[in-house]
């Protein structure tokens, strides 16, 4: 497995004894993620689907950033439930996820109003990692993000590689209007800062692998079947409908 590369604006991060405990089990399941003899089906999680839920840590919940003006995010800010992704475009399984189970749930939940997707990037394969990062950050400047993230998740994209030229043809396909503007952005230092802020964010929960998921605090691991984000995100949703106002259950209150 491919050592990831840090960020040299890393620093330590803390959010107490019980987030520590969850980022353990986040590393401990994570490791698998992108092994190169591996298989997402074989990737052990930590969700609700498996019997093995820790359930929420209210600490890795909070990291849900809600901003309505993120355009690395799709969904309602106010939505019951937040997927967190960690990611990196040139990770085979984050591709897999982002084609084969990530439409569902945005069709079944997003659009419904139940989930809500935040991306982070979290490059761990080099400087084309670091590059693609930085170039969907720019795409996202002009509201181009999520169709950069399709196009830069396309089959066989990743094997294209992610240099300076091929990047600015991904933006192309994604409908970004000024690619001057994409290249200039790309190569900011506000695309460096973000980038580093969310790669740390990932580091600071133990995330050792991509793809990586928080829903509503769970930690989830890998490129799992649809089956593990379904159950996860319905348990997040009904716990989070299920405290009203005074405090009360759902069953209380269907009494």
């Amino acid at each position: 497995m491919p050592t990831p590369t840090r960020s040299p604006y890393r620093k330590p991060v803390a959010f107490g004894a019980v987030v520590a405990l969850a980022a353990g089990l986040l590393g401990f399941v994570s490791y698998r993620a992108t092994a190169p003899d591996g298989s997402p089906s074989d990737a052990p999680a930590v969700s609700a689907a498996t019997g093995q839920d820790p359930g929420a840590y209210p600490g890795l919940a909070e990291l849900a950033r809600r901003d309505a003006g993120d355009g690395l995010a799709l969904g309602r800010p106010d939505a019951p439930v937040v997927l967190i992704e960690y990611a990196d475009f040139k990770c085979g399984y984050c591709g897999k996820f982002a084609r084969d189970t990530e439409p569902g749930l945005i069709e079944k939940y997003v659009d419904a109003g139940t989930l809500r997707i935040e991306w982070r990037n979290f490059p761990i394969f080099g400087e084309e990692s670091e590059a693609a990062a930085r170039a969907s950050w720019a795409a996202g400047q002009q509201d181009r993000f999520w169709a950069f993230h399709r196009a830069a998740y396309a089959e066989d994209a990743k094997e294209k590689g992610f240099g300076e030229d091929r990047l600015r043809e991904l933006a192309r396909q994604a409908g970004v209007k000024d690619l001057d503007r994409f290249t200039r952005d790309a190569g900011s230092e506000a695309a460096g800062e973000a980038v580093a802020a969310d790669q740390e964010e990932a580091y600071s929960i133990g995330a050792t692998s991509t793809p990586s998921f928080l829903i509503n605090g769970r930690p989830v691991a890998g490129a799992q079947p649809a089956a593990v984000f379904t159950r996860a995100i319905e348990a997040a949703a009904a716990e989070a409908a299920g405290v009203g106002s005074a405090g009360e259950d759902a069953g209380e209150r269907a009494e």
